[in-house]
């Protein structure tokens, strides 16, 4: 009975898994409520804090789990290095500067439509890493979701990039790109080592490893007093809330959907993450930050929503190239 049921909801995980993908993406965008009152801090100070806070609290997992991790064998370890190297440290950081460049020189549009890039980079690596093969109307699903997260960017002006672009900064545009790369091996690589290990190993394995190198960048930027800013206030509720939240739980269901979920479908979920920060940002107080809002964000959300809910239903299907087929492929 007890298998029964555990076999039950696995099939319910399946089935759901690219919404699941979707909805920890959602989550990610909740840290805008707790990173605004946060601003006397740098980014990757708020990073290392929220990173410490999550090791800390898996750390009886990371401990549970030394025998499982004899599963990973050397690439195994070596995708789960370059994902806490990437995906958790230098993501953040090279996006992070690209902002900053961009807002300095006004070609703000030109970081967001370049990280844009990240699910063709995903899907490309998806290819070369695990073998995974879409059929031609994915393609097309592709450019929906991407028009759709376009359109919710731009809602104000649609010629925004194309004219950031024109007066482009080198850069601006490397950074983005940079970004974009790390975020997208991210995915395909905690695809290829949750074929060895739990989602649970996975994620703690994540945050553990990439603490050492945001504690060096933060020394390397900033020296000692990097970790003199911080106060009792900051912690609670803000950095507990960005470590339990968007980091913590949603990163546990990500991986939880992940596990289920070719990793060229769930760079599309992915998708979900800027689209919900810039509903939170239009979204009246207490909810948001009460920035306009214009009929074409609705349109795109529409789009994406719709993409989603699409690649999900079909996912399964004969002919799609499946997690566990992906993975042998990959191996060899």
């Amino acid at each position: 009975m007890a298998s029964t049921k555990r076999a039950a909801s696995g099939l319910t995980a399946d089935r759901f898994s690219v919404v699941l993908v979707a909805l920890a993406a959602t989550m990610w965008a909740s840290d805008a409520y707790f990173r605004s009152q946060l601003t006397h801090l740098s980014p990757t100070q708020i990073v290392v804090a929220e990173d410490a806070l999550i090791t800390l609290f898996l750390l009886p997992v990371f401990i549970r789990s030394f025998g499982e991790l004899r599963n990973l064998g050397p690439r195994g370890w070596l995708a789960v290095g370059l994902i806490a190297l990437g995906a958790q440290s230098l993501a953040t950081i090279l996006f992070t500067a690209s902002f900053q460049a961009a807002l300095k020189h006004g070609v703000l549009a030109e970081t967001y439509v370049l990280q844009q890039t990240q699910p063709l980079i995903a899907m490309l690596l998806a290819w070369l890493i695990l073998g995974e093969r879409r059929r031609p109307w994915f393609w097309g699903a592709v450019l929906v979701a991407i028009v759709g997260v376009y359109f919710v960017f731009n809602g104000s002006d649609l010629t925004a990039p194309l004219k950031a672009l024109q007066n482009g900064r080198v850069e601006v545009g490397l950074l983005a790109l940079g970004a974009a790369f790390f975020w997208a091996s991210g995915t395909v690589l905690g695809r290829f080592a949750l074929g060895s290990i739990s989602f649970w190993s996975m994620t703690s394995l994540r945050f553990t490893l990439a603490l050492p190198v945001l504690i060096a960048i933060n020394l390397v930027q900033s020296g000692f007093a990097a970790f003199s800013h911080y106060t009792v206030g900051d912690f609670v509720p803000n950095l507990l809330g960005i470590a339990l939240v968007p980091g913590l739980l949603a990163l546990l269901l990500y991986y939880f959907a992940l596990a289920r979920t070719p990793a060229s479908l769930a760079t599309i979920a992915e998708m979900a993450y800027p689209v919900a920060a810039t509903l939170i940002a239009s979204a009246p107080p207490p909810w948001g930050f009460n920035l306009p809002v214009y009929p074409v964000q609705l349109i795109g959300t529409a789009l994406l929503i719709g993409v989603i809910i699409v690649l999900n239903l079909a996912k399964d299907r004969p002919g799609e190239a499946s997690p566990v087929t992906t993975l042998k492929l990959a191996e060899g």
